[in-house]
């Protein structure tokens, strides 16, 4: 009995798959009309984007002031949105390279689609430093730190730079990295084409790949390259982020434990997107034999890990401020619990920390209305968080003179709403024109033909 259990653990692919069935299951998108509900959410995430851009095109016009930016508020929604977008980027890598690394099967189902998540959602959270200037096609003359004759350079002691090149190197290996990983499934679509225009378009992007062994020798050997190489940045970036916040002596702010901290609401909100995401592709695209809820359960049990993490985190700051003894620094947090923002403080800990603990029962975490809601939650939550850190420690300073509300305006919102339609934009895009599944590394846990078990590593 315990064997048949194990060897039913193992099982990541049901209802009798064979090689075939994969490539006619994941090619199928790519290869017939779009349908109404792709066009409508299509159209929809569209026209979304282009509120959002409107408004930001308006604002660029008038300036900063249609803002809510105030003194002593000088950070909003878009620093929010910008820390957000970038944690959402973090599962993306951590399925892909961590779990690569050591041997998890179980993340060839939904590494593809992570994937793409995170090279969407950094391109999204890079949008918010360039509007956040006033003039992006300004002042990124001003600030790229080239040669020249000005003698301008920008302050490399700044952590804000430092998001620079943490977050630019991240959006540069994860690319690679998703690249990489796709070539041997753009071969297949390649094989498959039969109009001429679609099949150059993918022998171009396929490389020349043959199947050949030395092909193979050389795919396992830079993927694994750049499984290391994208390992520790999963650590880093969103490290270097919270240092945007951490080296500053803003009570609420200057922190030691923000860098694990927001490292693991990183995962936390990452994860959650993830399970949002698939749960519908695996119902639209039918994939539900491929992204098995034994995939989404063990997501599940990483997003209830993660979020009992964020909850202790939650708890040492209050924790700190007291023993601490620092005037300042406690007012800071009774000030978020308790203050004119308590609404924000308790929805982003109702939604981080008590309803995910619905995933301790089995049941739930096994259920697909119930992940799907939990996990909107969830990221309703962190984007709360973000919102929080920003503002209630930004909107009491030192001087009670100077004390201000933020209150974000249809500027903030509608932007924040069009980030929304830009990141969906591509992920539609992604899985009407790529595999939304890696092919080659799903056969490698399938049964093979004869019988036994396939194995590729």
């Amino acid at each position: 009995m315990e064997s048949t259990e194990r060897f039913h653990q193992d099982v990541l692919v049901t209802g009798g798959k064979q090689y075939s069935d994969l490539n006619d299951d994941v090619a199928k998108p790519l290869e017939s009309f779009p349908t109404k509900k792709w066009w409508v959410c299509f159209i929809t995430a569209v026209l979304v984007f282009a509120f959002g851009a409107m408004l930001a095109a308006n604002m660029f016009m008038q300036g900063l002031g249609v803002l809510g930016l105030n003194q002593p508020t000088g950070w909003g929604t878009f620093i929010v949105n910008f820390v957000f977008w970038v944690g959402i980027g973090h599962a993306g890598t951590l399925i892909s390279a961590i779990l690569f690394l050591f041997r998890q099967k179980w993340r060839t189902a939904i590494n593809r689609s992570a994937e793409a998540m995170t090279i969407f959602a950094v391109m999204t959270a890079l949008l918010f430093p360039l509007i956040h200037t006033g003039r992006p096609w300004y002042a990124a003359f001003w600030l790229l730190p080239y040669p020249n004759q000005r003698e301008l350079w920008v302050n490399f002691r700044s952590p804000l730079l430092w998001d620079v090149f943490a977050v630019s190197t991240y959006f540069t290996i994860s690319a690679i990295f998703w690249y990489v990983g796709l070539i041997p499934d753009l071969a297949s679509i390649r094989d498959r084409a039969k109009h001429p225009i679609r099949k150059l378009i993918y022998t171009l992007l396929s490389m020349g790949w043959t199947g050949s062994n030395k092909n193979w020798r050389h795919y396992e050997v830079a993927y694994l390259l750049f499984a290391g190489l994208s390992t520790p940045l999963v650590l880093s970036v969103h490290s270097v982020v919270s240092f945007d916040f951490a080296v500053s002596n803003l009570p609420g702010w200057h922190t030691t434990i923000f860098p694990p901290y927001f490292v693991a609401g990183a995962i936390f909100s990452g994860f959650a997107m993830v399970v949002t995401l698939l749960t519908i592709v695996r119902e639209v695209f039918e994939l539900k034999n491929y992204i098995t809820i034994d995939h989404l359960e063990k997501m599940n049990k990483i997003i209830m890990a993660t979020g009992m993490l964020v909850g202790y985190a939650y708890a040492c700051e209050f924790f700190i401020a007291w023993y601490s003894g620092a005037e300042f620094e406690r007012f800071a947090f009774i000030n978020r619990a308790f203050g004119p923002y308590w609404w924000a403080y308790w929805t982003m800990a109702i939604c981080n920390v008590i309803i995910p603990q619905i995933f301790w029962w089995r049941p739930a975490r096994r259920n697909i209305a119930i992940m799907f809601v939990i996990s909107l939650f969830v990221n309703i939550g962190m984007w709360f968080e973000r919102y929080v850190i920003t503002v209630t420690s930004l909107h009491r300073d030192f001087i009670p003179g100077n004390w201000n509300m933020y209150i974000p305006t249809w500027y903030d919102w509608g932007i924040t709403l069009g980030s929304f339609g830009w990141f969906f934009i591509f992920f539609l895009l992604f899985c009407r024109l790529l595999p939304a599944l890696a092919m080659s590394e799903i056969k490698g846990v399938m049964p093979s033909p004869k019988g036994g078990a396939a194995h590729v590593e």
